[in-house]
């Protein structure tokens, strides 16, 4: 990076620094860890909890806030995937159940949101359909940031409320559906060919909130890959060539991701591993009444508090996730 000559490829100089911010995720973790530690330990040698307890109190916080970090970089070290390190767009449908399963999906996308943005990454609304009375029918996100697919692909699957309606007069207990998808965002130089006839490309006026070109042009765009069945669909750029754009960004990432998918499981088969990653099914129930609780059906982690986990405090369950199936 210090050679002169540096910039004369700006593609190859992205390469370099991609990688070089990809090495500091670690071996910066590591260091301010690892010199924490050797603090805290200097310490202790002259601080008893006897001699002087609101200080030997602050070493032992100190502590268990270094044992996260070393968690964290534990974590990490399982997502060395081919995909993890890459950014992801994520999608929330929600299941049958109209205004109920729409509000529902939509409280699933502010919990992904705020998670997101406590990671420090970068949240933007791809798409999004409204709900006929409330909430939404379906929203993409796509997050920026490094190893956001590693993390969020643990949320791939059907979540399942179960709460007292605020749409139903008799405040009878609903259980609502949505499920979750989620694909990396590839780079550029990865070459996934897509011919105009594999595809159906469709355009539809946008809804919701978008300024002046909402729902006077036939902006927005929905691309089907007739082969495959993946739908993907983009409505927040002022163009429908900028949509389209996007739309193929998104569909070759989805069938990229198809195919490492594909490949790891027939390496899986061949090493004669038994573990299942069931994506497609049931992972999380989200209890409000007749109690609060939390619980993935794949690891059987579980919180009580149900607030926590809607304002975006998933890490735990995705940690869970990863110990076991990354």
């Amino acid at each position: 990076m210090e050679s002169v000559a540096f910039w004369d490829v700006p593609a190859k100089a992205k390469e370099v620094i991609d990688e070089v911010n990809s090495l500091k995720e670690w071996t910066e973790g590591y260091k301010g860890a690892s010199s924490s530690f050797e603090a805290v330990k200097e310490f202790l040698k002259d601080v008893s909890e006897e001699s002087d307890p609101k200080f030997f109190d602050e070493l032992v916080g100190e502590l268990e806030r270094i044992s996260s970090q070393v968690e964290e970089l534990e974590v990490k070290k399982m997502l060395s995937g081919e995909l993890d390190n890459k950014s992801c767009y994520l999608t929330v449908n929600a299941g049958a159940g109209g205004t109920e399963a729409c509000d529902w999906a939509m409280m699933l996308v502010r919990m992904y949101q705020r998670w997101a943005n406590k990671r420090g990454w970068k949240v933007s609304i791809i798409d999004v359909v409204e709900g006929d009375v409330a909430g939404v029918k379906s929203t993409t996100l796509q997050i920026e940031g490094a190893f956001a697919y590693g993390y969020a692909k643990a949320e791939k699957g059907v979540h399942r409320l179960v709460r007292i309606s605020p749409f139903d007069s008799n405040a009878k207990r609903h259980t609502s559906f949505a499920s979750v998808d989620v694909s990396p965002e590839i780079e550029e130089d990865i070459q996934i060919v897509i011919r105009p006839e594999d595809i159906r490309v469709d355009t539809f006026r946008s809804s919701g909130a978008g300024g002046q070109h909402v729902n006077t042009t036939d902006s927005a765009v929905r691309i089907t890959h007739l082969s495959s069945g993946i739908v993907v669909s983009c409505q927040n750029e002022r163009s429908q060539l900028q949509n389209k754009e996007t739309c193929l960004k998104m569909l070759r990432s989805k069938l990229y991701e198809k195919q490492v998918i594909e490949r790891e499981l027939a390496l899986k088969a061949e090493s004669g591993e038994k573990k299942e990653i069931a994506w497609g099914s049931q992972i999380r129930n989200y209890v409000f009444h007749p109690y609060t609780l939390v619980k993935d059906t794949r690891t059987k982690f579980e919180k009580n508090n149900v607030q926590e986990v809607m304002d975006g405090e998933i890490d735990d369950f995705i940690k869970a996730y990863l110990k076991e199936f990354g």
